[in-house]
């Protein structure tokens, strides 16, 4: 499919970390969405109902992310496609970026990136 919607820079704040000092309070991540849809009857119609509702989204993956409490970016990733498969029937794949920043002390930041499909 080589349609797309692209969300980047969503922030959110979560518990998200292995050691215990990460644990404590809760943190900024960044997060990004390619969304892989049929947008042919959007662009012809010029109707959101067509397309998928973009603050609709936003909403609905910010609302995620701060009620998780994962140890792994890589869990928060998985969980975050599943949502958004799970929530916007029209999208037919996802792929989410998640980007923990201070992650490590010698980076900017720590990115995981997944693909998941409608199965």
């Amino acid at each position: 499919m080589s349609d797309r919607i692209r969300v980047e820079g969503l922030l959110a704040r979560t518990i998200l970390g292995v050691y215990e000092e990460e644990r404590r309070e809760k943190q900024d991540v960044l997060v990004g969405l390619d969304l892989e849809l049929d947008l042919g009857d959007a662009a012809r119609s010029d109707a959101i109902e067509d397309s998928v509702d973009y603050s609709a989204l936003a909403k609905a993956v910010v609302g995620h992310v701060e009620e998780t409490r994962f140890r792994l970016v890589e869990r928060l990733a998985g969980s975050i496609a599943d949502h958004v498969l799970g929530t916007f029937p029209k999208v037919a794949a996802v792929t989410v970026r998640v980007e923990k920043p201070r992650a490590v002390r010698s980076a900017r930041a720590v990115s995981v990136e997944m693909r998941r499909t409608r199965s």
